[in-house]
C-alpha cells in the first residue's frame, strides 16, 4: 500500500512539474508570438495606408498621427466602427494633405465591409481599399483590389463630381459599375464612400486643422 501511495506521489509530482514546465513554455511563446503578430499587424497596416497615400507624399508618420473616432463626430457617418477607431492624417510640412477615414458598409450580401477612404483636402478621393470582407467568390469579392481594379474608379471624385445624385450604382441610376450577378455588394461600398465624403465635409476644418501629435517620421514600409 505505501508503495502504491509513494508511486502515485511520484506521478502527482511529475505531472504537476511537466504542467509548469508545459505552461512556461507556451507564455514565452505566446510572447514571441504576440510581438509577431502585433508586428506584422503593423506592417499591414503600413501597407494599406500607403496603397491609398504612396510614401513619398506625405513627411508624418501615419500610423502614429491618428484622431480617435469619438463624441466629436458624426460617426454614424462611418458605419459600426470598433471603438478603438482611429483616423490618420498624412501631412506634408506639417500641414493635413490627405485625410484616411475608418469605414463600414454595414449592408454588405453576407456581412460588414470594412473600409478605408482617403480623402485630399479638397475633397476628391486618394484612394479606397477593402480591408475586410466575407462576400461571395467570384461575384461581390470584385470589391477587393486583388480580384478586380474596380475601387479605382472612386479615385479623384468628390460629392460634386460626379454630383451627389450620381453616387449610385448604375442599376439605381447612378455612374458606378455593378458586377454581373451581384448588386448588393458594390451598392453597399458606393453609398459607404459616399457617407464617408459627407463626413468629411462636415468636419472639414476640425480634420484639416487637427494638431500635430507625433516626430515626423516615415511610416514602415518593410
Amino acid at each position: 500500500m505505501q508503495e502504491l501511495l509513494a508511486s502515485i506521489q511520484r506521478n502527482a509530482i511529475g505531472l504537476g512539474l511537466f504542467a509548469i514546465v508545459t505552461a512556461g513554455a507556451i507564455a514565452v511563446a505566446q510572447v514571441g508570438t504576440a510581438d509577431r503578430i502585433a508586428h506584422n499587424m503593423r506592417l499591414a497596416q503600413s501597407r494599406a495606408l500607403n496603397e491609398i497615400v504612396p510614401a513619398n507624399q506625405y513627411d508624418n508618420d501615419l500610423l502614429a498621427d491618428v484622431i480617435p473616432v469619438d463624441e466629436r463626430f458624426n460617426q454614424q457617418l462611418l458605419g459600426p466602427l470598433p471603438d478603438d477607431a482611429t483616423i490618420h492624417l498624412a501631412r506634408r510640412h506639417g500641414q493635413v494633405d490627405t485625410v484616411i477615414l475608418p469605414v463600414v458598409a454595414p449592408d454588405g450580401y453576407t456581412m460588414e465591409i470594412g473600409l478605408l477612404v482617403g480623402i485630399h483636402a479638397d475633397g476628391s478621393i486618394a484612394g479606397v481599399r477593402v480591408i475586410s470582407h466575407r462576400e461571395t467568390p467570384g461575384l461581390g469579392d470584385k470589391i477587393d483590389l486583388k480580384k478586380s481594379r474596380w475601387v479605382m474608379e472612386f479615385n479623384g471624385k468628390s460629392l460634386a463630381s460626379p454630383g451627389e445624385n450620381a453616387w449610385a450604382v448604375k442599376k439605381d441610376g447612378g455612374s458606378f459599375d455593378q458586377f454581373t450577378g451581384a448588386t448588393i455588394t458594390p451598392r453597399a461600398v458606393v453609398a459607404a464612400v459616399k457617407h464617408a465624403l459627407r463626413f468629411f465635409e462636415q468636419h472639414k476644418t476640425q480634420l484639416l486643422s487637427y494638431p500635430l501629435a507625433a516626430p515626423a517620421s516615415h511610416v514602415e514600409n518593410n
